[in-house]
């Protein structure tokens, strides 16, 4: 016999046979195995200086290395991206099994499927000749495969049954099924017989013999009564496996004329019965008791002949009376309780899955009061061929040596023939290269072109196993599978895994270096894994960086290199406080955490393990958790959690509730915790827990929560399990498969919980089939040509069992394909290469492991990666509306053209230039809008008129945007001009001012001038008349005479184009009065040479308030008026004026002096410039000698005018809606322009200003403003709805206004139809036209 170059090892007790290892260049008749460990050496001689292999060796485990060039086979991964263009020699996938009897009512199916590189083709066999598919019109083959359909419904089934075989063959090799065997299911029927009628004293034992006939598959046996009732079973009438009715002892009531056996024929489903038996119980001399005697089997002993893993079936019936009981054992060993099984009231023992150690001799006893009888059965165990180990593909670089092994067992010991190709290895070409020794194949020094299937059948007289390999001898240089560039992120004091999974015929060899210049070797720090993987132990910052891995053969070198970012762990700084807080004050739990910053924390606040109330009262702030106003209902653990993407820590402190003024009449206090835990009622997926509860402390026990800790997934973490009343003492626990139990209990009274109880004894329940799969199942594209199947995988506890994976399975919706599976393990997502762009996937991801798979997996729909579109909307065109809006059209993509969901289209436009030559070009931000969905045109809101424009159009999808449309330009019309730049009043005098302005920073055409408008204001608020003045396009200033001194006028200034007038500014100043202190006066024209400069300052009092004016030349944009009264050591009060150039000062105190200066302060500028100090006195009340107020005449004089302002009021009242009454309402009315806002209809003034005229409202003065005044804009015609316009834009656009709508006191209702001007230009107002 030749021994095998193969070791059993047991290595910390699994048994393992190193199989399909491949021996580059080494001599199959004699090669060396040497290993050293510690001082233990083993080594194997060669076979011709001693066939029994020499061991020298004395240690616990045998580990098998060859050494000399020893490399192990290499697996195909199953990226599709590199089988693509792999050859493969075929198959086979999907088989028959040997054994097929078919129904002949229905159409005969024989499966053979396979893979290969190229595709197989198919040819079969009918007992041993050719079996020529095409010239039988009844026999079909699938397409694509080898299985065959054959239609016998108008043909003989005879005719088709036989043994068949199928071949699969590519260029590669030719791969066989096994002998499938088909027959034809047959139901005969019964024979003709009469029976008998059967007459029996009472007492005696019977038997009603069936004798079914002989069917495929045999027929299924029940007794019936002519009502089709079955007979009742019990001990003394029991039905044996033959079918027969045996009577231990009849009674009286057995008699009966219908007992009649049927067989149930499965496959046909027909049921036939056998004549009925008439049975007549005799009582005139009953039978006396009598000790047992056994029916079947006779004699004392017996044989029986049972194969190994099938299931053994032994029966002994009994007769006696009274009825035997029928008792089991197995001489010199025990029944296997796990497999053993009683039935038929114990008369029948069956062991399911029996094996060797079953063999032996079984005695059933059969016990009555009148004594005992035994029966003995010897039982052998024979077996059909079994794998210890079946051959396995091999894939081999050329030069290089293989082996295949075939080790089979069975009983007999199975004979071992070798094929190749599908021809006996005897009948095969000669090949030097290749040698078998009884179940092993050395192939030697393969080459190219030498791939082939080779098949191992293994035979006894109880059957057969045969078995494909194949040999494929490629040359691959390496490629690297790992994605590039990946990044690997870990927090410190963790161990990291870079990995770098890589291909190639022969074996890459992978090296690892860090930063592209340090050499990685295993060591203490690094541990590089046979896949590649490397493994730092433990990370550190120092860790992080570049890692390069490069895989070598003899064919290349490629390299890979991936990121490591070594964190820091999340840690809280400092552990929650205990609170005892009384009923209706706060708690506050602090919870300080430090994390690494390149990381984002969320923090997360638990009560007992649950969310927090959904209570205003709790209160969750960056670091910290505020109750307030507690009551008994907060008492709770809280606990405060802190996740990043990597890691988390949390804390946990008590909060206890007590009275405000607590009663120490009586302590409550937590429960004791229970005692005496102990587990009964032990069953597979439930136990019973008993415990004894400690003592309650005053306060009686609301709960017991019973915890379990699963020592085998996580030890050291306990979790609720279930919770019972506080009366109980018993709790029944369902458990679940594959967990390690402890449980503890606590107890729950007013106070809080107990400690926890000492754990009970471990319990174990058994492994199972998973009971669910993952969730979450998901698919999308990440890259082009790609589709990640993702989930949430299981946990240890959800797996039920050891070796949990994951059957990933695929396939194209909506075309017919097979679904293409994967088994991953230790992942939680499988990426699918080579996809088409953006098409739906069906895809099932189910749970399996060591004892079956979990429950069929719901199908999920996913889409495969999007690309960037691929082309850009034609024929874009611009239609202008006016000038601030235009739409642009285009021409929608096709749909194909897509490559993924349709988002919309983005537009994109900018200003490139004014039309006016003179203006000054600036950089404009480009704008962009969004118009969801398969839009073909959109609105561009906020154009600037009297522009040049450019657009282009470009297509968005999921991945992002396509090539833009050709750029197309448009002009817009000329609108409305943009306020003046500014409005500055200099030189002021006792009568007169000087204007000076700078053209708008929009002109938004040609400008044709400006208009001015002032008033006078007096020191009561009232308004004055209005004067215009007009002024061509080049004036920027003018000087206003003959002015009242001491008085504040309001200027109001617009610039006009042929559109009409826009926005205005405006300005206040107020005329100089006599007294006045000053500086020194600066050149008309000049600038003060360095820093900003004040020119005069003017002052002037009343009653309570002082009005400052002053001449101002800097740039600041924060210009004070600051005050103090005059000796006081207080700090200066200051209010902020801007740009203004006068502020009245209120609130002063009569008879007071103060302090006066104008200061102007600069962030940018540390410089403060400041005007000199002016005294201001403020005069004194003069004191009444009489209270007129108590006098009569005076009191009647107050009657009679509030009677008259009575009569005016009404007056005005009447007369108001006819407008008219003042200067400025009289030229609203007469120019209607549609540029300027009309004024505020209640009473026609400017604003806050009331008329000198009018007295009848309370109204404050306003403060003097630069900006535009925001005004009521016109509805435009459109309907649009603002869909119009996208979801999004950079422009911002200027708003529209008049000068009256600034000091309106309310806005205005009415809307006002005119030109462009009135058109929305802001974005509230943009809204308001589409409405």
């Amino acid at each position: 016999m030749h021994h095998q170059p193969c070791l059993l090892v047991d290595w910390g007790g699994h048994g393992e046979c190193a199989w399909g290892y491949a021996l580059p260049g080494v001599d199959p008749d004699a090669f060396t195995l040497l290993t050293t460990l510690g001082k233990k050496v083993l080594t194997m001689m060669h076979p011709t200086m001693d066939r029994n292999w020499k061991w020298v060796l004395n240690f616990r485990a045998v580990i098998l290395m060859l050494l000399c060039h020893m490399t192990s086979a290499l697996e195909v991964p199953l990226d599709p991206k590199v089988l693509e263009g792999l050859p493969q020699p075929p198959t086979i996938t999907l088989q028959t099994p040997k054994d097929y009897i078919f129904d002949p009512r229905e159409n005969i199916v024989i499966h053979c499927e396979a893979k290969g590189k190229p595709k197989p083709s198919f040819s079969w066999t009918r007992n041993g000749t050719h079996f020529d598919v095409e010239k039988d019109s009844k026999v079909l083959m699938k397409p694509g495969s080898g299985t065959l359909i054959i239609d016998i419904s108008e043909e003989k089934a005879e005719a088709y049954e036989g043994t068949y075989q199928c071949t699969a063959h590519n260029e590669h090799g030719t791969a066989i099924s096994n002998n499938i065997v088909i027959r034809q299911s047959r139901s005969p029927l019964w024979s003709k017989e009469r029976n008998e009628a059967i007459t029996v004293q009472m007492g005696l034992s019977l038997v009603l013999q069936c004798r079914p006939p002989a069917g495929l598959p045999p027929p299924v046996i029940f007794w019936m009564d002519n009502n089709f009732q079955r007979l009742p079973l019990d001990k003394r009438v029991s039905q044996a496996l033959n079918g027969d009715l045996y009577f231990s002892s009849v009674l009286p009531e057995d008699t009966r004329s219908d007992y009649i056996c049927y067989a149930r024929f499965p496959h046909t489903q027909t049921i036939q019965q056998k004549q009925p038996i008439s049975v007549t119980v005799l009582t005139n001399s009953p039978e006396g008791e009598r000790r047992p005697g056994f029916m079947l089997p006779l004699g004392p002993t017996s044989t029986k002949m049972v194969l190994r893993g099938e299931t053994l079936e032994l029966e002994c019936i009994a007769e006696g009376l009274p009825t035997p009981e029928i008792s089991w054992q197995k001489d010199g060993g025990e029944l296997p309780s796990s497999r053993v099984y009683f039935h038929n009231f114990k008369k029948t023992l069956k062991i399911s899955n029996v094996n060797e150690d079953d063999a032996g001799d079984y005695r059933c006893t059969a016990t009555n009061n009148m004594g005992t009888a035994q029966h003995v059965i010897k039982v052998t165990v024979k077996a059909a061929p079994f794998w210890v180990s079946a051959p396995r593909n091999l894939i081999l670089a050329p030069n290089e040596t293989g082996i295949l092994t075939c080790r089979v067992n069975g009983e007999p010991k199975p004979k071992i023939t070798w094929f190749v190709n599908g021809v006996p290895i005897e009948n095969a070409p000669e090949d030097h290269t290749r040698k078998v020794e009884d179940d092993t194949m050395i192939l030697s020094s393969v080459q190219s072109g030498s791939s082939a299937v080779y098949q191992c059948n293994a035979s006894n007289e109880f059957g057969y196993l045969m078995a494909n390999a194949f040999v494929n001898v490629l040359a691959q240089p390496p490629r690297v599978l790992t994605p590039p560039n990946q990044v690997y992120q870990v927090i410190t004091n963790n161990s990291a895994l870079l990995h770098c999974s890589s291909f190639g015929s022969p074996i890459p060899t992978i090296t690892w270096f860090k930063d592209s210049q340090t050499s990685i070797k295993n060591g203490d720090l690094y541990v590089i894994h046979e896949n590649g993987t490397l493994e730092i132990h433990v990370a550190q910052p120092l860790n992080s960086g570049n890692y390069t891995c490069i895989a070598t053969n003899n064919l290349g070198i490629t390299e890979n290199h991936v990121y490591l970012e070594v964190k820091e762990p999340t840690r809280i700084l400092k552990q929650l406080e205990y609170k005892v807080v009384q009923r209706g004050m706060n708690a506050v739990f602090e919870c300080k955490v430090k994390h690494d910053p390149s990381l984002i924390p969320t923090m997360t606040w638990l009560k007992d393990n649950g969310e927090l109330p959904d209570d205003e009262r709790f209160e969750v702030g960056t670091d910290s958790l505020t109750i307030k106003d507690v009551t008994d209902e907060d008492e709770a653990t809280y606990t405060c959690i802190m996740n990043t993407t990597l890691d988390q820590d949390s804390a946990s402190a008590m909060l206890t509730v007590i009275e405000a003024t607590p009663t120490p009449a009586i302590a409550y206090e937590k429960p004791d915790p229970p005692t005496d835990l102990e587990l009964t009622d032990q069953k597979e997926r439930s136990v019973q827990l008993t415990w004894i509860p400690g003592d309650e402390h005053n306060s009686p026990i609301q709960k017991f929560i019973i915890q379990y800790e699963d020592l085998l997934h996580q030890p050291g973490v306990w979790i609720n399990l279930t919770e019972v009343p506080g009366t109980s003492t018993t709790a029944q626990l369902n458990l679940s498969p594959y967990v390690y139990y402890s449980f503890r209990v606590l107890a729950l009274n007013q106070v809080g919980y107990s400690q926890p109880s000492l754990p009970s004894h471990q319990y174990r329940t058994n492994p199972a089939a998973p009971d669910e799969n993952p969730s979450g199942v998901r698919g999308v594209g990440t890259e082009p040509g790609t589709l990640v199947i993702s989930w949430t995988p299981l946990t240890g506890f959800q797996s039920n069992g050891p070796g949990l994976q994951y059957v990933v399975q695929w396939r194209q919706k909506d075309v017919e394909e097979a679904w293409s599976s994967k088994n991953v393990v230790n992942a939680s997502q499988f990426v699918v290469t080579g996809t088409p762009t953006f098409v739906p996937y069906e895809i099932k991801v189910q749970a399996s492991n060591d004892y079956g798979s979990g429950p069929e997996a719901e199908v999920v729909t996913g889409y495969s990666a999007e690309d960037l579109p691929l082309s850009a909307p034609d024929s874009v065109q611009i239609i202008v509306h006016n000038g601030t809006l235009a739409e642009v059209h285009w021409e929608p993509v096709l749909s194909n053209s897509v490559r993924g969901k349709l988002k919309g289209y983005k537009v994109y436009y900018r200003r490139e230039r004014g039309l006016l030559e003179a203006e000054e070009e600036t950089d404009q931000k480009e704008q962009v809008l969004l118009f969801s969905g398969n839009h073909s045109k959109g609105r561009l809101p906020g154009l600037q008129p009297y522009s040049l424009y450019s657009v282009f159009v470009t297509v968005l999808n999921s991945k992002g945007e396509g090539l833009p449309s050709p750029s197309k330009t448009f002009e817009t019309p000329e609108g409305v001009p943009g306020p003046p730049s500014f409005l500055n009043v200099i030189h002021p005098s006792l009568d007169s001012l000087t204007l000076v302005w700078g053209p708008p920073l929009n002109h938004n055409g040609r400008l044709i001038g400006y208009t001015l408008k002032y008033q006078p204001v007096n020191s009561t608020s009232e308004l004055g008349p209005v004067k215009i003045m007009t002024f061509l396009a080049n004036e920027t200033t003018i000087n206003l005479g003959n002015l009242n001194s001491n008085m504040l006028y309001k200027f109001y200034l617009n610039a006009k184009t042929i559109k009409g007038s826009g926005p205005m500014v405006t300005e206040e100043a107020f005329t100089v009065m006599n007294t006045t202190h000053t500086r020194p006066t600066l050149e008309t024209g000049k600038v003060p040479p360095v820093g900003p400069a004040f020119g005069t300052v003017n002052t002037s009092v009343s009653e309570d308030s002082a009005v400052i004016s002053w001449e101002y030349f800097g740039h600041h944009k924060n210009v004070y008026v600051e005050y103090i009264v005059e000796n006081s050591k207080e700090d200066w009060k200051k209010e902020l004026v801007n740009s203004s150039h006068s502020h009245m000062v209120k609130g002063l105190k009569p008879g007071a002096s103060y302090r006066v200066r104008v200061v102007a302060r600069d962030p940018a500028d540390p410089t403060v410039h400041s005007t000199d100090e002016v005294l201001v006195s403020v005069p004194a009340v003069p004191s009444r000698q009489v209270d007129i107020a108590t006098q009569g005449w005076f009191i009647g004089l107050m009657c009679a005018m509030a009677l008259l302002i009575l009569v005016l009021l009404i007056v005005c009242f009447i007369k108001r809606n006819k407008g008219g009454k003042y200067p400025v309402k009289e030229k609203e009315d007469a120019h209607q322009d549609p540029e300027i806002q009309p004024m505020k209809e209640d009473d026609g003034t400017f604003g806050e200003y009331r008329s000198m005229e009018s007295d009848t409202e309370d109204h404050k003065p306003l403060k003097g403003s630069r900006t535009p005044s925001n005004g009521t804009v016109r509805r435009d015609e459109s309907d649009d709805s603002l869909v119009d316009y996208g979801e999004g834009g950079d422009g911002q656009f200027n708003e529209d206004g008049s000068f009256i709508g600034q000091y309106s006191g309310k806005k205005e209702k009415d809307t006002h139809e005119g030109n462009e001007s009135s058109e929305a230009p802001s974005p509230v107002n943009a809204m308001n036209s589409f409405v």
